[in-house]
């Protein structure tokens, strides 16, 4: 599995009724077991913050100069459960995220 990376990016994430939301990059990951890439955001708004909302994708990387990437809905369960793993590796005993 991939190490996540020290830098974060910052996401505009656009819901359904179009407004627009900021969101920092928490991680991102490769499953060893997939092959595929996967990231974690939390909105911006909620940095310092007890509590956040993290949101999961997949996602396919770039090989151009463009810094955009497509962000894929997570689809099965067991994809899921991979993810919340991973994700619980940095979460310690009070809930904090430690990368």
């Amino acid at each position: 599995m991939s190490e996540p990376r020290d830098e974060q990016e910052v996401f505009t994430l656009v819901d359904e009724q179009g407004n627009e939301e900021l969101y920092h990059e928490m991680m991102r990951f490769q499953s060893d077991e997939t092959g595929k890439w996967y990231i974690c955001l939390y909105p911006a708004d909620e940095e310092n913050a007890e509590e956040v909302s993290i949101q999961a994708f997949a996602f396919e990387p770039t090989t151009d100069d463009d810094d955009e990437i497509e962000l894929l809905p997570i689809e099965n369960d067991v994809e899921w459960e991979m993810v919340q793993e991973v994700l619980n590796t940095f979460i310690d005993d009070e809930g904090n995220v430690n990368l």
